[in-house]
């Protein structure tokens, strides 16, 4: 029986178009935000795998940093504080509301997982209105070790006391499915993007296009 859906926040939950348009203000390039987020997933990656840890705000302004330089634009704090701010004031994706709801109708917790930091979490879940939907939500500066190391779901299924089988993992994220997976999670693709999800990492057990039928397929699972 599925008693909890942990979540992926950001593109998963969270609309990054306005993200996207803030980076489209300083570059002329519609790959410039994927780009970044590309790098910077890879520095957590690299970061993480030789057991060392920075918050993932400070990972994101270094790269963005790097993006203005290898494009030989200036940048200051104001820009950075522009173009990041942003994070706070996404919103969710118009399937997201009617999704929790059915969760919640069938008693099964919403529990958010981020790299993103709990002050971060906190605001992000009250601009884009879910917190009151929202049974708990974990950030990974608690463990320090970024998705999709796999730690962070371990502490989470014991602080939750949880079992493996009582839980779906939702992102629409190839890799942090590929974390939950390792674990023995159950995974659910949500698919946001035009994107082909890595033939190399463990298929996920389920996927949609739209978040309240993937919801529907997992409490019927």
């Amino acid at each position: 029986m599925i008693k909890a859906v942990f979540f992926d926040l950001n593109e998963t939950l969270l609309n990054m178009d306005l993200l996207g348009k803030k980076f489209n203000k300083y570059f002329d390039n519609e790959y410039a935000m994927k780009y970044w987020f590309r790098k910077l997933l890879h520095s957590s990656v690299v970061v993480g795998s030789l057991n060392k840890y920075t918050s993932f705000s400070e990972l994101a302004r270094v790269e963005l940093e790097n993006l203005f330089y290898e494009n030989s634009k200036e940048i200051n704090e104001n820009i950075k504080n522009d173009i990041l701010g942003t994070f706070t004031d996404l919103r969710v994706y118009e399937d997201v509301i009617a999704s929790l709801n059915v969760l919640k109708e069938n008693k099964i917790k919403i529990i958010i997982i981020s790299n993103s930091s709990k002050e971060m979490m906190n605001l992000q879940l009250k601009n884009s209105g879910i917190i009151s939907l929202i049974d708990n939500y974990y950030s990974v500066d608690m463990i320090k070790k970024y998705k999709p190391f796999n730690l962070i779901y371990k502490d989470v299924i014991n602080k939750e006391q949880l079992l493996l089988s009582e839980v779906f993992m939702i992102a629409c994220h190839d890799w942090d499915l590929f974390g939950a997976k390792e674990i023995g999670l159950k995974t659910a693709y949500i698919k946001r993007k035009k994107e082909i999800f890595n033939p190399y990492y463990p298929k996920a057990d389920l996927e949609d296009k739209d978040l309240y039928s993937l919801v529907k397929k997992i409490i019927k699972y």
